[in-house]
């Protein structure tokens, strides 16, 4: 077993991972992940004491998000097969593995002490690179080859971010990658002050960090006024899932103006002229 030890946002990575690798092992999951399922056997975290017992419906949730991302990089992908990909923040996120296409090329820019682990965890091929700092240090832009094109992904990151670094930052991505486009994801406003409020918390105790950055989806082309090169920002749908609310009930949901800020979280991409 390798032993893990994160506090605060970093943490957070177990808990994606935890609810990840349990849908991967479902009989007939929406996200096929055997990495995740491989970690989660590795790693000498208490997962079910400190998160509670996995929430299926949750975790279903949670793995068709990620399905959102995988499905966007795959679509860069098939247009730019020599392109990079840019991962913020992806913690134990295992996308490469599932839809890596053999030419790409990859880079992990991640907090120190979360590089550590994803380095102990996950070691690098030949076309991944780790750089060991904050996304907030633009200078990680400086190591990435745009010519054949460039996809930024930021997921389950800008929400745990001041509202002022979520628009430097998107700024900054906007600027030096001109054809590119970021995706990331976002928690509505009324998420984002439960947990300010510290009111997401599990029995046994665990209390979600709090979110700074929190967007509504009637607010969504405000992401548009970070930077003038951004020449589009729009919803990415989440794919269809299994039961009657994945299935039938959160497809429609996403298209209601008034309950579309009730879901916990959107996906969006913005564009870069």
């Amino acid at each position: 077993m390798t032993s893990v030890e994160l506090s605060g946002v970093p943490e957070t990575l177990l808990w994606n991972l935890y609810h990840r690798a349990f849908e991967a092992a479902q009989p007939r999951p929406v996200l096929e992940d055997p990495k995740a399922v491989e970690l989660v056997e590795r790693i000498g975290y208490p997962f079910g004491e400190t998160f509670g017992p996995v929430n299926p419906l949750l975790a279903h949730g949670q793995a068709l998000r990620v399905r959102t991302f995988d499905d966007a990089v795959r679509d860069f992908l098939a247009t730019h097969p020599d392109g990079t990909v840019v991962s913020l923040a992806e913690g134990l996120e295992t996308q490469f593995w599932r839809v890596d296409n053999g030419r790409a090329r990859w880079l992990c820019v991640e907090l120190p002490e979360t590089a550590a682990v994803r380095e102990k965890l996950l070691p690098r091929g030949d076309r991944q690179r780790l750089l060991a700092q904050s996304a907030l240090d633009l200078s990680w832009r400086d190591e990435v080859d745009a010519s054949k094109g460039v996809l930024i992904t930021a997921q389950g990151l800008l929400m745990y971010l001041r509202p002022t670094e979520v628009r430097e930052l998107i700024a900054g991505c906007a600027e030096r990658f001109g054809g590119g486009a970021l995706v990331f994801d976002a928690v509505p406003r009324w998420f984002g002050e439960r947990t300010l409020r510290g009111e997401m918390r599990t029995k046994q105790g665990y209390v979600t960090p709090a979110m700074p950055w929190s967007l509504n989806a009637g607010e969504l082309q405000k992401v548009r006024t970070a930077h003038p090169a951004i020449s589009e920002v729009r919803e990415l749908p989440l794919p269809r899932g299994r039961g009657s609310y994945y299935g039938t009930l959160a497809p429609v949901i996403g298209k209601v103006p008034a309950l579309r800020n009730m879901r916990p979280t959107m996906t969006a991409i913005a564009r870069f002229k």
